[in-house]
């Protein structure tokens, strides 16, 4: 682990950053779904007073209305299960419901939610709500894509044991993008938590599907 981390970091410091679709905030569920045929593999390390420190998840775009995501905990060994449905997907209106923190094997239910987004050129805004155990609690974030390669954002989460949260996301190619964040706690601003999230997007069927499409309208010509 520490030695991808160390890999990455290099890699960080002489890649240019290169045009791509930035996505995604540091604690929320966003309204707008993965790619038809995507597949993104991401290694997630944070403080363990947030969530297990160390996690590897993979999230796929089944249709262009339905994902499905697992994540591979190793401190407790734990897999965590989510999805998302997405009702409204043509921005900049989105509605998306789903489930996510599934954790059959540390008992942990489904934390079943709804949310809706108002995504603009550069102005994403979220806001829904999410039941957590015995209580329901609101959801709210807001980024600002600066360009294809930079976004800035901040999420909330109510209930004591959640946070408010600061970071960006930066795209450094087309498929690989690494998100770092500030957690601070809601029971106590004071404390804070980092996070970093590396991601890095296969094209699985999606694109070849677009290939396909393209290659059938050009001998239609």
């Amino acid at each position: 682990m520490t030695r991808f981390v160390l890999i990455a970091a290099i890699t960080m410091s002489i890649a240019p950053c290169a045009l791509a679709t930035t996505k995604g905030l540091s604690q929320i569920v966003t309204p707008d779904l993965q790619g038809e045929g995507d597949l993104s593999a991401s290694v997630q390390l944070q403080d363990k007073r947030i969530a297990n420190p160390y996690e590897l998840q993979a999230e796929l775009g089944i249709t262009k209305w339905a994902e499905v995501a697992v994540f591979q905990g190793f401190d407790p060994d734990e897999e965590i299960f989510a999805t998302e449905i997405g009702l409204l997907t043509k921005e900049p209106y989105l509605l998306s419901i789903g489930f996510t923190n599934w954790s059959p094997r540390q008992h942990v239910d489904p934390q079943p939610y709804v949310e809706a987004g108002y995504y603009l050129e550069h102005n994403k805004f979220i806001v829904g709500a999410i039941h957590a155990g015995y209580k329901n609690e609101a959801i709210l974030g807001y980024a600002y894509d600066f360009n294809k390669t930079w976004r800035a954002q901040v999420d909330f989460q109510s209930g004591k044991e959640n946070s408010s949260t600061i970071g960006f996301t930066c795209n450094l190619t087309r498929d690989f993008q690494f998100n770092p964040a500030l957690y601070f706690s809601n029971d106590d601003p004071r404390r804070l938590f980092c996070y970093i999230v590396f991601t890095y997007t296969f094209h699985v069927w999606g694109e070849k599907k677009k290939e396909d499409e393209g290659t059938v309208a050009g001998s239609a010509k």
